[in-house]
């Protein structure tokens, strides 16, 4: 596996975290984690333990799902020979989704009210499965980031644990950062949540025109054979 898959993961798991739905789910967990302020350790921990469930969550999903397919060796040889044929209208559809062509309202959400009650009122231990369980929280945004964007990455690199690992740190990176600012800066957390809701929009329209074009370029090389230099 080259950098550039690591940095891509990365990438899928950052767009996931400060998609709509998803970063609903991190303020939730950010408010969470802010119930300690004045104890510096556990608020750190509780950010820590919140991103290990996410990544554990991801890698569980993700050994599972491409285990499964390269158990079968015609699956197998299947989708790394027609791979690159398929990441095109994926990548287009994925780009498609980002930019909200698609509905985004539907969610499948494992995190009901009883629960965030039920976290708000317990330890900094929950800060994990609450991790788990926002990550489980699907809506088509993060849905598509992580089975049409990661998981072909993962079948392509061979790859069951480490890039759904690297891809649920990213989800996680703005609850770590907030947690950091909490726990050392608080009078800067309303500066930079504004800060970051100001540039989600723009960072998602960029990112859903670079995947169309990139589906486009898979699509005309791989499909249509066009050679493009």
């Amino acid at each position: 596996m080259t950098w550039l898959v690591f940095v891509s993961a990365l990438w899928l798991g950052i767009l996931t975290a400060i998609s709509p739905c998803p970063l609903a789910s991190n303020i939730a967990a950010i408010s969470f984690v802010g119930r300690q302020v004045g104890d510096k350790p556990k608020v750190l921990l509780a950010g820590l333990l919140y991103t290990v469930g996410r990544t554990v969550a991801y890698v569980v999903l993700g050994v599972i799902i491409t285990a499964g397919l390269f158990a079968s060796g015609d699956v197998s040889r299947f989708l790394q020979r027609y791979m690159n044929e398929a990441l095109g209208p994926i990548l287009i559809l994925l780009g498609m989704t980002l930019l909200g062509m698609f509905g985004a309202s539907l969610s499948f959400n494992a995190v009901n009210e009883k629960v965030q009650s039920k976290a708000e009122k317990s330890g900094t231990w929950f800060a994990f499965p609450l991790g788990v369980l926002f990550a489980l929280s699907f809506c088509p945004i993060s849905a598509g980031l992580f089975f049409a964007g990661l998981l072909p990455l993962c079948v392509k690199s061979s790859s069951s644990v480490i890039l759904p690992l690297v891809y649920g740190v990213g989800t996680a990176l703005p609850v770590v950062f907030f947690a950091f600012l909490i726990a050392f800066g608080g009078e800067y957390l309303g500066k930079a949540f504004n800060c970051l809701q100001r540039v989600e929009l723009w960072i998602r329209r960029i990112a859903g025109v670079l995947l169309v074009l990139a589906g486009v370029y898979y699509t005309l090389v791989y499909i249509y054979e066009l050679k493009i230099y």
